[in-house]
């Protein structure tokens, strides 16, 4: 299951060490994210970025997918 729908939020948390972060939206929903999911790479973002992204069902919950800079 997937949302084709982009969603536009702020990452509000990064473990760099874990590779694990929460991404919020404007409506205050909250996702979490694997570095793997950062469209560019680097497997690292700044707390407070703005990004795009999808949400996709993953291991028992919806995760942020293919983050992007908005």
């Amino acid at each position: 299951m997937s949302s084709p729908r982009e969603h536009l939020g702020t990452v509000e948390s990064f473990d760099e060490a874990r590779g694990l972060g929460v991404v919020r939206d404007a409506d205050g929903d909250a996702r979490p994210f694997h570095c793997t999911e950062i469209a560019d790479g680097s497997r690292s973002i700044a707390v407070g970025s703005p990004v795009r992204y999808r949400v996709e069902w993953r291991v028992l919950r919806w995760e942020a997918v293919d983050l992007r800079p908005a």
